[in-house]
């Protein structure tokens, strides 16, 4: 009997272990990257970002009298006249989060074209005269971008003041001072978060 013929030869041996290496080898480089990218890293920049920047860590949120109102980062529903209004949102009723997204709907769509120009007739009857500021009548690409430029600001004090029956001087400084420089000076352009800015309105207010 030929007992050569049953057995591996040398290549093919060195083959087999060859191939078991590999996957020893990738199913340990998969495990590691795992546990340092997935648990370790996350971890440590969490920690990080805790220490360093506890209030933007947790939220960038608003509190007033120990309860939680708001964050920095998310537009509000702000109906009344008596108040400064945010951008409009394409994000569901109320500025709704979970549905955060922009229209999708192309310059060139009818219905998007017709209910900015009816957000245009409607606000210009506010300030007769002056330009409607293109952010008062265009949503972000999130629908809850929490800030408005300056120029709409100072465009909703008429109204606001008139509601209030304050002066349009007085809002005018209040904008100033609650109006946030470009990033660095450099990135962004000049805004003014409309949650800040109502809840300075209702402190002055007092």
């Amino acid at each position: 009997m030929n007992t050569a013929a049953t057995l591996a030869s040398p290549v093919q041996a060195q083959e087999v272990r060859t191939e078991h290496s590999v996957w020893r080898t990738s199913i340990r480089f998969t495990l590691l990257m795992t546990l340092v990218f997935g648990i370790v890293y996350p971890l440590i920049l969490t920690a990080a970002s805790g220490a360093l920047f506890p209030h933007k860590a947790a939220g960038s949120l608003i509190e007033r009298n120990g309860q939680v109102i708001g964050s920095e980062l998310l537009a509000q529903r702000f109906a009344s006249d008596r108040y400064f209004h945010p951008r409009p949102s394409a994000a569901g009723n109320g500025y709704d989060a979970t549905s955060s997204g922009g229209s999708n709907l192309a310059q060139s769509n009818t219905k998007l074209v017709q209910r900015i120009q009816a957000d245009i007739d409607k606000l210009a009857l506010e300030k007769p005269g002056h330009p409607v500021p293109i952010d008062a009548v265009t949503t972000s690409g999130s629908g809850l971008d929490p800030d408005i430029t300056p120029d709409n600001a100072y465009f909703q004090a008429v109204r606001v003041a008139r509601a209030r029956g304050l002066t349009e001087q007085q809002l005018n400084e209040l904008i100033r001072q609650h109006t946030r420089a470009r990033t660095f000076g450099l990135l962004g352009e000049p805004r003014v978060n409309v949650l800040e800015l109502n809840l300075a309105l209702d402190k002055a207010a007092k």
